[in-house]
């Protein structure tokens, strides 16, 4: 049988890294996909060190509009990254028949549905195993693995940056800046770190994610992004002693009202599978109603892990190219015009329990008036915990709560930050057991 022909834009980390897993795998890799896979072009920027890495038998080019044009390409492969030429080159790719598969999460978080529903009208497939969790093969698990589950949540470490940070924080009693200043110098972050930092990267895997589990659109626009940049270490060393610790965690849950889709800092059991997922690594924890619990755990980025996740899809694209589309794994799990227009609930509809932090005169009367305005908002008090008094008179206080809507925690933070022994703001976390 012919082999499958690939165009492949851009030869990065990741780009680097398929090259050299289907090179070095290639007798393997025919053995499953049941023809060969090769590479017959490539669109890099810089063509002349592209040639010495691939040999001078394999055209290289700095227009990518030309690879993904080429009559004589099945599959094109995105790894070039960001939202522009990316949307454009894949939607170009698309039209003229080809395939693609593609790392960028980015992109088809904010332009999913379109892409998606132009790869359906034209019949190819567009595959993203490795745009979330690297080598992690979560997406296959959620759209084939748990097929016969009604899936209740899915809640994960997605991105390896701050999970290595946090446990730099916890194990080194690092400061935030410290820590981030040591995963840049390991290459765990970038030199603008921002979109890890601050829970972008795993809002857009989360979306992806929950459009899988739950059969909606993807809507990133509409995702709670809250990241760890304003943690502090004393939170971290307080969390421990209350028998916890702190993730990043990407959760998505299906209510009775809507679907839940949030990433921010969260306090876990230190007991708990998640809360023992430590330095660059990440884990996916699925909830389905027959299977139970599952739990995915690996390498969430780098070369050849990301790269492994690509080339598993260049396999799938390669056995199912000649096959009926309507019979082909939809892009999303369910089938196009199954897609529920079910609501993203907004934050204040979300329901959990939550840590509270705040900093108070000592004197009398003041954990009644705390409690009283819980109590009025709604939110109950599981634990309390104080911490010596300082030189200044002043106390700390910790509160876990029962679950309560986040709207009623709101209207009790906002209450208890104008009673007058207030000497700080709250510090709010949220807490999960899963």
């Amino acid at each position: 049988m012919e082999a499958i022909r690939v165009g492949l834009l851009g030869l990065g980390v990741v780009g680097g890294g398929t090259w050299k897993v289907l090179r070095r795998n290639a007798q393997e890799i025919t053995r499953r996909a049941g023809r060969a896979i090769d590479v017959v072009q490539i669109a890099t920027r810089n063509v002349e060190e592209a040639k010495q890495r691939v040999g001078a038998n394999i055209p290289v080019t700095t227009d990518a509009f030309e690879v993904v044009r080429n009559p004589e390409i099945d599959i094109v492969v995105e790894l070039i990254g960001g939202i522009e030429p990316a949307r454009a080159l894949v939607l170009e790719a698309i039209a003229h028949g080809k395939h693609v598969v593609t790392a960028n999460k980015a992109l088809l978080a904010l332009h999913g549905t379109e892409i998606f529903e132009a790869a359906s009208k034209k019949g190819v497939m567009v595959a993203f195993e490795a745009a979330v969790a690297g080598g992690i093969p979560i997406i296959k698990a959620i759209r084939e693995g748990l097929t016969a589950n009604h899936i209740e949540w899915v809640a994960g470490i997605i991105n390896g940056t701050t999970n290595y940070i946090l446990t730099e924080m916890r194990t080194n009693q690092l400061s935030f800046a410290q820590a981030l200043e040591q995963a840049q110098a390991l290459g765990y972050a970038e030199a603008d770190p921002t979109a890890d930092v601050e829970g972008i990267d795993a809002a857009h895997k989360l979306t992806l994610l929950a459009a899988m589990a739950f059969g909606i659109p993807v809507q990133f626009d509409k995702a709670y992004v809250e990241g760890i940049s304003r943690l502090s270490d004393e939170d971290i060393e307080m969390a421990q002693s209350l028998g916890y610790r702190i993730k990043l965690l990407g959760i998505t849950r299906r209510r009775e009202q809507g679907i839940e889709l949030r990433v921010h800092p969260t306090l876990v059991p230190a007991e708990s599978m998640l809360a023992n997922v430590e330095n660059a690594m990440n884990a996916v924890l699925v909830n389905g109603d027959a299977v139970g619990q599952t739990l995915y755990y690996g390498q969430g980025a780098g070369e050849e892990p990301t790269a492994s996740a690509v080339v598993a899809d260049l396999v799938d694209v390669t056995r199912l190219h000649t096959a009926d589309p309507e019979q082909r794994v939809p892009h999303l799990a369910f089938q196009p015009q199954a897609i529920a227009d079910t609501p993203i609930l907004p934050m204040d509809d979300v329901w959990c329990a939550c840590y509270l932090r705040m900093t108070v005169k000592d004197e009398p009367g003041v954990l009644a008036e705390i409690a009283r305005e819980l109590s009025t908002a709604g939110v109950s008090i599981g634990s309390m915990i104080q911490q010596p008094c300082d030189e200044e008179g002043s106390a700390q206080l910790v509160f876990l709560t029962h679950e309560a809507f986040e709207r009623s925690v709101n209207q009790a933070i906002a209450a208890i930050e104008k009673l007058p022994f207030m000497q700080s703001e709250i510090t709010r976390l949220r807490v999960e057991t899963f």
